[in-house]
Protein backbone atom coordinates (compact mmCIF):
# COMPACT_ATOMS: atom_id res chain seq x y z
CA UNK A 1 0.00 0.00 0.00
CA UNK A 2 1.25 3.44 -0.95
CA UNK A 3 1.24 6.13 1.75
CA UNK A 4 0.19 9.41 0.16
CA UNK A 5 2.65 12.23 0.66
CA UNK A 6 2.79 15.70 -0.80
CA UNK A 7 5.13 18.66 -1.15
CA UNK A 8 3.70 22.13 -0.58
CA UNK A 9 3.91 25.39 -2.48
CA UNK A 10 2.32 26.88 -5.59
CA UNK A 11 4.60 26.94 -8.63
CA UNK A 12 7.67 25.97 -6.61
CA UNK A 13 10.77 24.30 -8.00
CA UNK A 14 10.27 20.82 -6.57
CA UNK A 15 12.65 17.86 -6.47
CA UNK A 16 11.38 14.33 -5.89
CA UNK A 17 12.57 10.75 -6.28
CA UNK A 18 10.94 7.47 -5.37
CA UNK A 19 12.63 6.27 -2.15
CA UNK A 20 13.08 2.83 -3.72
CA UNK A 21 15.77 4.39 -5.96
CA UNK A 22 17.79 6.89 -3.93
CA UNK A 23 20.05 9.08 -6.05
CA UNK A 24 17.89 8.68 -9.16
CA UNK A 25 18.08 12.41 -9.89
CA UNK A 26 21.24 13.38 -11.80
CA UNK A 27 23.46 15.76 -9.85
CA UNK A 28 24.37 19.11 -11.31
CA UNK A 29 22.79 18.68 -14.74
CA UNK A 30 19.55 17.70 -16.44
CA UNK A 31 20.68 15.41 -19.23
CA UNK A 32 23.81 13.36 -18.47
CA UNK A 33 25.24 10.98 -21.01
CA UNK A 34 24.09 8.10 -18.82
CA UNK A 35 21.38 8.67 -16.19
CA UNK A 36 21.45 6.92 -12.79
CA UNK A 37 19.82 3.47 -12.80
CA UNK A 38 19.86 3.49 -16.61
CA UNK A 39 16.88 5.83 -16.80
CA UNK A 40 15.88 8.04 -19.72
CA UNK A 41 15.75 11.84 -19.31
CA UNK A 42 12.68 13.55 -20.76
CA UNK A 43 11.65 17.19 -20.51
CA UNK A 44 8.00 18.22 -20.27
CA UNK A 45 7.61 21.87 -21.32
CA UNK A 46 4.61 23.82 -20.10
CA UNK A 47 5.69 27.08 -21.74
CA UNK A 48 7.77 28.30 -24.66
CA UNK A 49 11.50 27.99 -23.98
CA UNK A 50 11.86 31.77 -24.14
CA UNK A 51 9.03 32.77 -21.79
CA UNK A 52 10.04 35.26 -19.09
CA UNK A 53 11.37 33.48 -16.03
CA UNK A 54 8.23 34.12 -13.85
CA UNK A 55 6.07 32.29 -16.41
CA UNK A 56 8.58 29.69 -17.61
CA UNK A 57 7.36 26.18 -16.77
CA UNK A 58 9.11 22.87 -17.31
CA UNK A 59 9.95 19.66 -15.50
CA UNK A 60 12.54 16.95 -16.13
CA UNK A 61 11.31 13.36 -15.80
CA UNK A 62 13.65 10.37 -15.33
CA UNK A 63 11.80 7.31 -16.55
CA UNK A 64 12.28 3.64 -17.30
CA UNK A 65 11.17 4.10 -20.93
CA UNK A 66 10.44 7.41 -22.70
CA UNK A 67 6.91 8.44 -23.67
CA UNK A 68 7.72 8.08 -27.36
CA UNK A 69 7.47 4.26 -27.21
CA UNK A 70 3.92 3.74 -28.46
CA UNK A 71 2.01 2.65 -31.55
CA UNK A 72 0.37 5.33 -33.75
CA UNK A 73 -2.63 7.25 -32.41
CA UNK A 74 -6.04 6.40 -33.84
CA UNK A 75 -9.34 8.25 -33.36
CA UNK A 76 -11.28 7.17 -30.26
CA UNK A 77 -15.05 7.51 -30.48
CA UNK A 78 -15.89 7.82 -26.83
CA UNK A 79 -17.41 10.30 -24.43
CA UNK A 80 -19.21 13.49 -25.39
CA UNK A 81 -16.37 15.97 -25.81
CA UNK A 82 -16.67 18.75 -28.37
CA UNK A 83 -15.50 22.23 -29.18
CA UNK A 84 -18.09 22.70 -31.91
CA UNK A 85 -19.88 25.70 -30.46
CA UNK A 86 -22.28 25.92 -33.43
CA UNK A 87 -24.17 22.66 -32.81
CA UNK A 88 -27.28 24.56 -31.73
CA UNK A 89 -28.48 28.15 -31.93
CA UNK A 90 -27.20 30.55 -29.23
CA UNK A 91 -29.41 30.83 -26.14
CA UNK A 92 -29.17 34.05 -24.08
CA UNK A 93 -31.59 32.86 -21.40
CA UNK A 94 -30.74 32.18 -17.79
CA UNK A 95 -30.01 28.46 -17.77
CA UNK A 96 -30.09 26.05 -14.86
CA UNK A 97 -29.48 22.32 -14.82
CA UNK A 98 -30.76 19.74 -12.37
CA UNK A 99 -28.07 17.42 -10.95
CA UNK A 100 -26.45 15.50 -13.78
CA UNK A 101 -27.35 11.83 -13.71
CA UNK A 102 -24.70 9.22 -12.92
CA UNK A 103 -25.39 5.95 -14.77
CA UNK A 104 -25.70 2.77 -12.72
CA UNK A 105 -22.63 0.55 -13.16
CA UNK A 106 -24.17 -2.81 -14.21
CA UNK A 107 -26.12 -1.26 -17.09
CA UNK A 108 -23.56 1.30 -18.25
CA UNK A 109 -19.96 1.24 -17.04
CA UNK A 110 -18.34 4.63 -17.51
CA UNK A 111 -14.87 5.66 -16.41
CA UNK A 112 -13.56 9.22 -16.17
CA UNK A 113 -12.87 9.50 -19.92
CA UNK A 114 -16.02 7.86 -21.24
CA UNK A 115 -18.04 9.91 -18.71
CA UNK A 116 -16.81 13.30 -19.93
CA UNK A 117 -19.50 15.60 -21.36
CA UNK A 118 -18.87 19.11 -22.71
CA UNK A 119 -21.51 21.54 -21.43
CA UNK A 120 -20.37 24.90 -22.81
CA UNK A 121 -17.35 26.83 -23.99
CA UNK A 122 -15.81 29.30 -26.43
CA UNK A 123 -12.71 29.66 -28.54
CA UNK A 124 -10.81 26.69 -29.82
CA UNK A 125 -7.61 24.84 -28.99
CA UNK A 126 -5.83 25.26 -32.32
CA UNK A 127 -5.68 29.02 -31.82
CA UNK A 128 -4.63 28.50 -28.17
CA UNK A 129 -7.35 30.77 -26.82
CA UNK A 130 -10.52 29.54 -25.21
CA UNK A 131 -12.17 27.57 -22.44
CA UNK A 132 -14.58 24.66 -22.06
CA UNK A 133 -16.72 23.49 -19.17
CA UNK A 134 -17.17 19.73 -18.88
CA UNK A 135 -19.23 17.53 -16.56
CA UNK A 136 -17.89 14.11 -15.61
CA UNK A 137 -20.11 11.26 -14.41
CA UNK A 138 -18.52 7.87 -13.86
CA UNK A 139 -18.90 4.66 -11.89
CA UNK A 140 -15.79 2.63 -12.68
CA UNK A 141 -12.02 3.16 -12.57
CA UNK A 142 -9.74 3.63 -15.57
CA UNK A 143 -8.07 0.27 -16.14
CA UNK A 144 -4.78 0.12 -18.05
CA UNK A 145 -5.49 3.46 -19.68
CA UNK A 146 -4.54 7.05 -19.06
CA UNK A 147 -5.44 10.46 -20.48
CA UNK A 148 -3.43 13.53 -21.31
CA UNK A 149 -4.73 16.84 -22.59
CA UNK A 150 -2.77 18.31 -25.52
CA UNK A 151 -5.17 21.26 -25.68
CA UNK A 152 -4.85 22.84 -22.24
CA UNK A 153 -5.19 22.53 -18.49
CA UNK A 154 -7.94 20.71 -16.57
CA UNK A 155 -9.16 22.22 -13.29
CA UNK A 156 -11.14 19.34 -11.76
CA UNK A 157 -13.82 19.94 -9.10
CA UNK A 158 -15.16 16.65 -7.66
CA UNK A 159 -18.70 16.97 -6.29
CA UNK A 160 -19.59 13.39 -5.37
CA UNK A 161 -17.06 10.62 -4.74
CA UNK A 162 -13.29 10.66 -4.29
CA UNK A 163 -10.81 10.66 -7.16
CA UNK A 164 -7.62 8.65 -6.67
CA UNK A 165 -5.44 10.10 -9.40
CA UNK A 166 -2.18 8.55 -10.57
CA UNK A 167 0.03 10.94 -12.54
CA UNK A 168 3.53 10.76 -13.96
CA UNK A 169 4.61 12.85 -10.96
CA UNK A 170 2.95 10.67 -8.30
CA UNK A 171 -0.44 10.02 -6.74
CA UNK A 172 -3.12 12.35 -5.36
CA UNK A 173 -6.37 11.70 -3.52
CA UNK A 174 -8.86 14.46 -4.36
CA UNK A 175 -12.11 14.58 -2.39
CA UNK A 176 -15.20 16.79 -2.71
CA UNK A 177 -14.33 20.29 -1.40
CA UNK A 178 -10.87 19.87 -2.89
CA UNK A 179 -9.78 20.72 -6.43
CA UNK A 180 -6.88 19.58 -8.54
CA UNK A 181 -5.21 20.92 -11.66
CA UNK A 182 -3.73 18.58 -14.27
CA UNK A 183 -1.74 20.79 -16.61
CA UNK A 184 -1.32 20.42 -20.37
CA UNK A 185 0.42 17.21 -21.46
CA UNK A 186 0.48 15.45 -18.07
CA UNK A 187 -0.65 11.83 -18.18
CA UNK A 188 -3.08 10.72 -15.50
CA UNK A 189 -5.45 7.89 -14.64
CA UNK A 190 -8.49 8.15 -12.35
CA UNK A 191 -9.63 5.50 -9.90
CA UNK A 192 -13.10 5.92 -8.35
CA UNK A 193 -14.98 4.19 -5.53
CA UNK A 194 -18.55 4.10 -6.81
CA UNK A 195 -20.82 6.72 -8.35
CA UNK A 196 -18.74 9.84 -8.99
CA UNK A 197 -19.55 13.26 -10.42
CA UNK A 198 -17.93 16.64 -10.83
CA UNK A 199 -17.07 19.65 -12.96
CA UNK A 200 -14.06 20.55 -15.10
CA UNK A 201 -12.85 23.95 -16.26
CA UNK A 202 -10.51 23.58 -19.23
CA UNK A 203 -8.41 26.49 -20.44
CA UNK A 204 -6.51 26.64 -23.73
CA UNK A 205 -3.46 28.85 -24.06
CA UNK A 206 -2.91 29.91 -20.45
CA UNK A 207 -2.05 28.30 -17.13
CA UNK A 208 -3.78 28.93 -13.83
CA UNK A 209 -2.01 31.21 -11.40
CA UNK A 210 -2.75 32.88 -8.08
CA UNK A 211 -4.49 36.25 -8.49
CA UNK A 212 -2.60 39.43 -7.65
CA UNK A 213 -3.55 40.75 -4.20
CA UNK A 214 -3.09 44.49 -4.73
CA UNK A 215 -4.10 46.51 -1.63
CA UNK A 216 -4.92 43.29 0.27
CA UNK A 217 -1.17 42.94 0.75
CA UNK A 218 1.09 39.92 0.96
CA UNK A 219 -1.35 37.42 2.51
CA UNK A 220 -4.90 36.25 1.97
CA UNK A 221 -7.24 34.34 -0.35
CA UNK A 222 -5.53 31.07 -1.40
CA UNK A 223 -2.09 30.96 0.22
CA UNK A 224 0.70 29.39 -1.86
CA UNK A 225 1.80 26.97 0.86
CA UNK A 226 -1.60 25.24 0.88
CA UNK A 227 -1.20 23.87 -2.64
CA UNK A 228 0.05 20.27 -2.62
CA UNK A 229 2.16 18.47 -5.22
CA UNK A 230 2.54 14.65 -5.33
CA UNK A 231 5.85 12.92 -4.66
CA UNK A 232 7.55 10.64 -7.17
CA UNK A 233 6.17 7.11 -7.49
CA UNK A 234 6.80 4.62 -10.26
CA UNK A 235 5.65 1.23 -11.43
CA UNK A 236 7.80 -0.94 -13.69
CA UNK A 237 4.86 -2.85 -15.12
CA UNK A 238 4.58 -4.66 -18.42
CA UNK A 239 1.08 -4.75 -19.92
CA UNK A 240 1.10 -7.51 -22.57
CA UNK A 241 -2.59 -6.93 -23.33
CA UNK A 242 -1.84 -3.33 -24.18
CA UNK A 243 -1.89 -0.10 -22.21
CA UNK A 244 -4.03 2.64 -23.82
CA UNK A 245 -2.71 6.20 -23.83
CA UNK A 246 -5.51 8.64 -24.70
CA UNK A 247 -4.74 12.11 -26.04
CA UNK A 248 -7.27 14.92 -26.14
CA UNK A 249 -6.01 16.71 -29.24
CA UNK A 250 -7.78 19.58 -31.04
CA UNK A 251 -10.94 18.78 -29.12
CA UNK A 252 -11.09 15.09 -30.06
CA UNK A 253 -9.85 11.89 -28.44
CA UNK A 254 -7.15 9.64 -29.90
CA UNK A 255 -5.79 6.36 -28.49
CA UNK A 256 -2.37 4.76 -28.81
CA UNK A 257 -1.24 1.36 -27.54
CA UNK A 258 1.94 0.51 -25.67
CA UNK A 259 3.00 -2.54 -23.68
CA UNK A 260 4.07 -0.85 -20.42
CA UNK A 261 2.67 1.52 -17.80
CA UNK A 262 3.33 5.21 -18.50
CA UNK A 263 3.68 5.83 -14.76
CA UNK A 264 7.33 4.78 -14.86
CA UNK A 265 8.89 8.06 -13.68
CA UNK A 266 11.40 7.20 -10.94
CA UNK A 267 12.40 10.80 -10.21
CA UNK A 268 11.61 14.31 -11.41
CA UNK A 269 12.40 17.94 -10.77
CA UNK A 270 10.87 21.20 -11.97
CA UNK A 271 8.05 23.69 -11.54
CA UNK A 272 5.52 22.20 -13.97
CA UNK A 273 3.46 19.74 -11.93
CA UNK A 274 -0.06 18.64 -11.11
CA UNK A 275 -1.36 20.00 -7.80
CA UNK A 276 -4.34 19.99 -5.48
CA UNK A 277 -5.89 22.44 -3.00
CA UNK A 278 -8.49 22.17 -0.21
CA UNK A 279 -11.12 24.90 -0.45
CA UNK A 280 -11.42 25.11 3.36
CA UNK A 281 -7.92 26.63 3.37
CA UNK A 282 -9.19 29.77 1.58
CA UNK A 283 -8.77 32.95 3.66
CA UNK A 284 -11.96 34.88 3.00
CA UNK A 285 -11.88 38.67 2.58
CA UNK A 286 -15.19 40.48 3.02
CA UNK A 287 -16.92 43.77 3.78
CA UNK A 288 -16.96 44.69 7.48
CA UNK A 289 -18.81 48.01 7.20
CA UNK A 290 -21.43 48.36 4.45
CA UNK A 291 -22.16 47.31 0.88
CA UNK A 292 -20.56 44.47 -1.07
CA UNK A 293 -17.03 43.92 -2.18
CA UNK A 294 -17.05 42.53 -5.72
CA UNK A 295 -17.03 38.70 -5.96
CA UNK A 296 -13.50 38.85 -7.38
CA UNK A 297 -12.36 38.78 -3.73
CA UNK A 298 -13.30 35.09 -3.77
CA UNK A 299 -10.94 34.17 -6.65
CA UNK A 300 -8.86 31.05 -5.94
CA UNK A 301 -7.09 30.75 -9.30
CA UNK A 302 -7.05 32.80 -12.48
CA UNK A 303 -6.01 32.13 -16.07
CA UNK A 304 -5.09 35.52 -17.48
CA UNK A 305 -5.87 36.76 -20.97
CA UNK A 306 -3.62 39.06 -22.96
CA UNK A 307 -5.63 42.06 -21.67
CA UNK A 308 -4.50 43.29 -18.23
CA UNK A 309 -7.09 42.66 -15.54
CA UNK A 310 -9.30 40.55 -17.82
CA UNK A 311 -9.34 36.82 -17.16
CA UNK A 312 -9.68 34.10 -19.72
CA UNK A 313 -11.19 32.26 -16.75
CA UNK A 314 -11.40 32.72 -12.98
CA UNK A 315 -12.18 29.98 -10.47
CA UNK A 316 -14.19 31.64 -7.69
CA UNK A 317 -15.72 30.09 -4.56
CA UNK A 318 -18.40 31.19 -2.07
CA UNK A 319 -17.27 29.58 1.18
CA UNK A 320 -18.71 29.76 4.71
CA UNK A 321 -18.05 33.21 6.21
CA UNK A 322 -19.48 35.94 8.43
CA UNK A 323 -21.87 38.55 7.08
CA UNK A 324 -21.76 41.77 9.13
CA UNK A 325 -22.46 44.63 6.69
CA UNK A 326 -24.73 47.36 8.10
CA UNK A 327 -27.68 48.85 6.18
CA UNK A 328 -26.94 46.46 3.32
CA UNK A 329 -28.92 44.00 1.23
CA UNK A 330 -26.61 41.09 1.95
CA UNK A 331 -27.29 38.44 -0.72
CA UNK A 332 -25.68 38.88 -4.15
CA UNK A 333 -27.10 41.91 -5.92
CA UNK A 334 -29.01 41.98 -9.21
CA UNK A 335 -26.49 42.05 -11.98
CA UNK A 336 -25.85 42.26 -15.71
CA UNK A 337 -22.25 41.29 -16.40
CA UNK A 338 -19.87 41.67 -19.36
CA UNK A 339 -18.43 38.30 -18.25
CA UNK A 340 -20.00 34.83 -18.45
CA UNK A 341 -20.87 33.21 -15.10
CA UNK A 342 -21.10 29.41 -14.81
CA UNK A 343 -21.97 28.21 -11.31
CA UNK A 344 -21.88 24.80 -9.67
CA UNK A 345 -22.68 23.56 -6.19
CA UNK A 346 -20.53 21.04 -4.35
CA UNK A 347 -22.70 20.78 -1.21
CA UNK A 348 -25.41 22.58 0.74
CA UNK A 349 -27.69 25.40 -0.45
CA UNK A 350 -26.63 28.47 -2.38
CA UNK A 351 -27.68 31.59 -0.44
CA UNK A 352 -29.41 33.43 -3.32
CA UNK A 353 -31.45 30.44 -4.52
CA UNK A 354 -32.05 27.95 -1.76
CA UNK A 355 -34.59 26.02 -3.84
CA UNK A 356 -33.88 24.59 -7.28
CA UNK A 357 -30.09 25.02 -7.40
CA UNK A 358 -28.85 21.63 -6.21
CA UNK A 359 -25.47 19.95 -5.59
CA UNK A 360 -24.32 18.34 -8.82
CA UNK A 361 -26.36 20.78 -10.89
CA UNK A 362 -25.28 24.04 -12.50
CA UNK A 363 -26.36 27.39 -13.88
CA UNK A 364 -25.13 29.67 -16.66
CA UNK A 365 -25.76 33.40 -16.77
CA UNK A 366 -24.42 34.56 -20.10
CA UNK A 367 -23.01 37.94 -21.05
CA UNK A 368 -25.39 40.78 -20.13
CA UNK A 369 -28.17 38.35 -19.19
CA UNK A 370 -29.70 39.68 -15.95
CA UNK A 371 -29.64 37.52 -12.85
CA UNK A 372 -29.85 37.80 -9.09
CA UNK A 373 -31.71 36.56 -6.01
CA UNK A 374 -35.04 34.86 -6.45
CA UNK A 375 -38.21 36.50 -5.12
CA UNK A 376 -38.23 34.59 -1.84
CA UNK A 377 -34.62 35.52 -1.10
CA UNK A 378 -35.24 39.20 -1.90
CA UNK A 379 -38.27 39.46 0.38
CA UNK A 380 -36.55 37.72 3.30
CA UNK A 381 -33.30 39.66 3.01
CA UNK A 382 -35.11 43.02 2.69
CA UNK A 383 -36.85 42.46 6.02
CA UNK A 384 -34.12 40.61 7.92
CA UNK A 385 -32.75 42.01 11.17
CA UNK A 386 -29.13 42.88 10.38
CA UNK A 387 -27.00 41.04 12.91
CA UNK A 388 -23.67 39.27 12.45
CA UNK A 389 -24.58 35.95 10.85
CA UNK A 390 -22.86 32.93 9.40
CA UNK A 391 -23.34 32.84 5.66
CA UNK A 392 -23.18 29.66 3.58
CA UNK A 393 -22.46 27.42 6.59
CA UNK A 394 -22.12 23.79 5.44
CA UNK A 395 -22.14 24.78 1.77
CA UNK A 396 -19.69 25.34 -1.07
CA UNK A 397 -20.74 26.96 -4.32
CA UNK A 398 -18.26 27.97 -7.00
CA UNK A 399 -18.13 29.94 -10.23
CA UNK A 400 -16.18 29.61 -13.44
CA UNK A 401 -16.18 33.19 -14.75
CA UNK A 402 -14.89 34.03 -18.21
CA UNK A 403 -14.43 37.05 -20.47
CA UNK A 404 -15.51 34.81 -23.36
CA UNK A 405 -19.11 34.48 -24.51
CA UNK A 406 -19.94 30.82 -23.86
CA UNK A 407 -21.97 28.66 -26.22
CA UNK A 408 -23.92 25.70 -24.83
CA UNK A 409 -23.63 22.29 -26.50
CA UNK A 410 -26.45 20.16 -27.82
CA UNK A 411 -25.78 17.77 -24.93
CA UNK A 412 -26.26 20.61 -22.45
CA UNK A 413 -29.45 21.95 -23.97
CA UNK A 414 -31.09 18.74 -25.14
CA UNK A 415 -29.41 15.34 -24.81
CA UNK A 416 -28.64 15.49 -21.09
CA UNK A 417 -32.33 16.14 -20.38
CA UNK A 418 -31.33 18.02 -17.21
CA UNK A 419 -32.19 21.58 -18.22
CA UNK A 420 -34.68 23.20 -15.83
CA UNK A 421 -37.29 24.72 -18.14
CA UNK A 422 -38.91 26.57 -15.21
CA UNK A 423 -35.84 28.43 -13.99
CA UNK A 424 -37.16 31.83 -15.13
CA UNK A 425 -40.19 31.43 -12.88
CA UNK A 426 -38.14 32.00 -9.72
CA UNK A 427 -38.14 35.75 -10.54
CA UNK A 428 -41.78 36.05 -11.61
CA UNK A 429 -43.14 36.72 -8.07
CA UNK A 430 -40.91 39.83 -7.75
CA UNK A 431 -43.30 42.76 -7.33
CA UNK A 432 -42.96 46.52 -7.36
CA UNK A 433 -42.44 48.21 -4.00
CA UNK A 434 -42.29 51.65 -5.61
CA UNK A 435 -44.07 54.42 -3.70
CA UNK A 436 -43.44 57.96 -5.00
CA UNK A 437 -44.72 59.42 -1.71
CA UNK A 438 -42.23 57.52 0.43
CA UNK A 439 -38.54 58.37 0.39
Amino acid sequence: WFILQYMSGFGNEHVSEDPRCPGALPEGQNNPQVCPYGLYAEQLSGSAFTCPRPTNKRSWLYRILPSVCHKPFKPLEEGHLTHNWDEVEPDPNQLRWKPFEIPKAPQNKLDFVSGLHTLCGAGEPRGRNGIAVHIFVCNTSMLDRCLYNSDGDFLIVPQQGKLFITTEFGKMLVEPNEICVIQQGMRFSVEVFGETRGYILEVYGAHFELPDLGPIGANGLANPRDFLVPVAWYEDRQVPGGYTVISKYQGKLFAAQQDFSPFNVVAWHGNYTPYKYHLEKFMVINSVAFDHADPSIFTVLTAKSTRPGVALADFVIFPPRWGVANNTFRPPYYHRNCMSEFMGLIKGHYEAKEEGFQPGGASLHSMMTPHGPDADCFEKASKAKLEPERVAEGTMAFMFESSLSLAVTKWGLQTSNRLDKNYYKCWEPLKSHFNPKRK
